[in-house]
């Protein structure tokens, strides 16, 4: 939102300087989360620590690649380097999915010539070539005449000619060299798939709750129903967080319903890019974390972020300021996948990220950006629920008084939520007994930092110790004020409490 004076709205920008621009960049007041994937790149302990120390506050499990025993040794290896760290680091198992995919073919690649007429079939037992293609979508001949279809990332683009039984024929649009097992994509078409695989619900229940992940990211979610459905899969750990994954039209469609029920949210752009025009994706985005920031849930900003840093030192210019933008739009989290994974520079990406994510965030006016946040949300819902007026309060307040920080005493975590909803500009300090309270709310929460404690029965003593804190490490000095939020009981959901102590 632009900057605004008696006159009314000036343009943004106004508090960049020729100095701002020059002068080296203080990674250590970065409030946007960083998102990592584990490969074999980076997850050796020594590796682990040193992406925690660059930045990684969520580690990703991706299931569409490895076994239960080797991301275990993964974990083991991680929560080794998070106690090294001493950091909260969260789990994120990201599931497969019901992905639909090309079968077998008879070489190891095919090549296909724009105009040829290529046959798609049901039947997942050919062995495919240049004339026809397995793919295993049992309803294939559901598609329409003139359906545009994208196989391979939207390498090879076919469109529809006629439909028979089981079987497609189609006109290839673009000249292509493809393998096996390669993606397939019905530009906004809704498609027959279930919600969870049984792989899904194996490894759900049998290695993220078995290990106590702090959240399950769920692949093509369409609808409110589907959350519902993993839900059902998590029973036995109701603390596990699902952040729902964005990525067809069809949830674009349902996304008000699909927010309501979820956790948070994970804008999978690659997808969408897919489903969408691609000239459009930077706008779904823009909808998807404005909506996201209203009602206060958590969103990842995720894909090809700084894609060219698998093989290069440093990232283009595009990249960064993809970066920067996915964090002025309001990202909570930015995501990398196989620049970690298997990149060269696993490490590097997460220094260049978050220094991007730095300089974006200190171009931010965080007065307007909190009363942005406010007003909007009044105007969607017509007032402010309890829980957000004392968090409102709060943040209007600690800006009022110019506080060094916000200390929250949160046990489930929902209060710190709303108050990084309102987007203070200042740190926002966690007290929490609970380890997956702290690692959900330090890994997803914008701004947020988090600390472990006993027991926050005797709350003064707690909070003078944070306090003591600051000053050592140079956040506050003698007299100056701190908001402190927290309830009359130490108990889930009794926050009733917004004082100001003094440092």
């Amino acid at each position: 939102m632009p900057p605004s004076t008696a006159a009314g709205p000036v343009l943004r920008g106004s508090n960049l300087t020729i100095d701002s621009i020059i002068a080296p960049t203080n990674a250590s007041s970065r409030r946007t989360k960083i998102m990592c994937t584990m490969g074999p790149a980076c997850w050796e302990v020594p590796q682990l620590e040193q992406l925690i120390e660059a930045g990684m506050s969520v580690a990703r499990f991706d299931f569409s690649h490895g076994d239960h025993d080797g991301h275990l040794a993964c974990l083991n290896r991680l929560r080794e380097a998070a106690r090294n760290k001493k950091k909260d680091i969260a789990v994120m198992l990201d599931t497969k999915g019901p992905e639909i995919v090309t079968g077998l073919l008879s070489s190891e690649t095919i090549s296909l010539r724009k105009g040829a007429t290529l046959i798609l079939t049901s039947d997942y037992s050919h062995e495919g070539d240049s004339q026809k293609l397995a793919v295993n979508y049992p309803s294939l001949a559901s598609v329409s005449d003139g359906q545009t279809i994208l196989i391979d990332d939207g390498k090879l683009e076919l469109t529809v000619l006629s439909v028979g039984e089981g079987e497609v024929s189609c006109r290839i649009e673009t000249n292509a060299e493809i393998g096996a097992k390669s993606t397939v994509h019905f530009p906004g078409m809704p498609v027959d798939v279930p919600t969870l695989t049984e792989k899904d619900i194996d490894d759900i229940q049998n290695w993220g709750c078995k290990h106590g992940v702090d959240f399950i990211a769920a692949s093509l979610i369409r609808k409110a129903s589907d959350i519902s459905t993993v839900r059902t899969a998590l029973s036995t750990h109701p603390k596990t967080k699902i952040i729902s994954k964005i990525e067809n039209l069809e949830a674009l469609q349902n996304y008000q319903s699909i927010l309501s029920a979820t956790d948070g949210v994970m804008i999978c752009r690659s997808s969408l890019g897919m489903e969408i025009p691609p000239e459009k994706v930077f706008l779904a985005q823009k909808k998807l974390i404005r909506e996201a920031n209203i009602a206060g849930k958590p969103i990842v900003c995720a894909a090809q972020m700084l894609e060219s840093m698998l093989v290069n030192p440093r990232p283009t210019r595009a990249e960064c300021s993809d970066v920067a933008n996915a964090v002025m739009d309001g990202a909570d989290c930015v995501m990398l996948s196989g620049e970690t994974a298997r990149g060269e520079h696993p490490v590097g990406c997460v220094r260049f990220m978050s220094r991007t994510v730095c300089e974006a965030e200190a171009s931010l006016n965080y007065k307007s950006l909190f009363q942005a946040v406010r007003n909007s949300t009044l105007k969607e819902f017509g007032k402010l629920s309890i829980s957000e007026s004392i968090a409102s309060s709060s943040v209007k307040t600690a800006i009022d008084i110019k506080a060094k920080a916000i200390i929250v005493c949160s046990e489930s975590g929902s209060t710190a939520r709303q108050i990084a909803k309102f987007r203070p500009g200042m740190p926002i300090i966690v007290l929490t007994t609970q380890e997956t309270t702290a690692r959900q709310c330090n890994g997803m929460l914008r701004g947020v930092q988090t600390k472990i404690v006993d027991n926050i029965h005797d709350l003064d003593t707690r909070v003078s110790d944070t306090v003591e804190a600051f000053k050592a490490e140079g956040v506050a000095k003698n007299g100056d004020p701190i908001v402190v939020v927290h309830g009359a009981s130490p108990v889930a959901g009794a926050t009733n409490t917004m004082k100001i102590e003094y440092a």
